[in-house]
């Protein structure tokens, strides 16, 4: 197995979503591996938790990970935080994601979940899990 592709896979989804013109128009440059400190924007885009299986073969080490991309929202409804989940499955399911070390053999959604939380039901969440099998190279 090798774990010593997950960096470079996180940092290449994330330039991928800030890069994206659709994503870009819904949230801005909302989009955090760590929160900041401070007031947060309305909408955001949180990276999120990460399994990660061996899926090593007589070609060499790999993996599959399965992780979480975060859609947080204070806006009434589902829908905004539905059009961004919507933005950031198409512009990552399928990508040809350049990776600083190993190589994507491929990028898939998985599932999602959409649930209401804080004071009053008041924020809205939706959790984006995605399948991406790599190379250590």
């Amino acid at each position: 197995m090798s774990y010593g592709v997950s960096a470079a896979l996180q940092s290449a989804v994330y330039q991928q979503l800030l890069g994206d013109a659709g994503v870009s128009a819904l949230v801005g440059t909302a989009i955090y591996d760590a929160l900041p400190t401070g007031d947060l924007p309305q909408t955001y885009v949180s990276l999120g938790p990460e399994n990660v299986r061996d899926r090593s073969d007589k070609t060499g080490a790999g993996a599959l990970h399965l992780f979480t991309v975060s859609v947080v929202t204070q806006t009434a409804g589902f829908g905004a935080a539905k059009a961004v989940a919507a933005a950031i499955g198409d512009t990552l399911v399928g990508a040809n994601l350049a990776l600083s070390r190993g190589q994507l053999v491929g990028l898939w959604f998985d599932r999602a979940s959409a649930r209401r939380s804080g004071k009053a039901g008041r924020v809205r969440r939706i959790d984006l899990r995605f399948r991406a099998r790599v190379q250590d190279t």
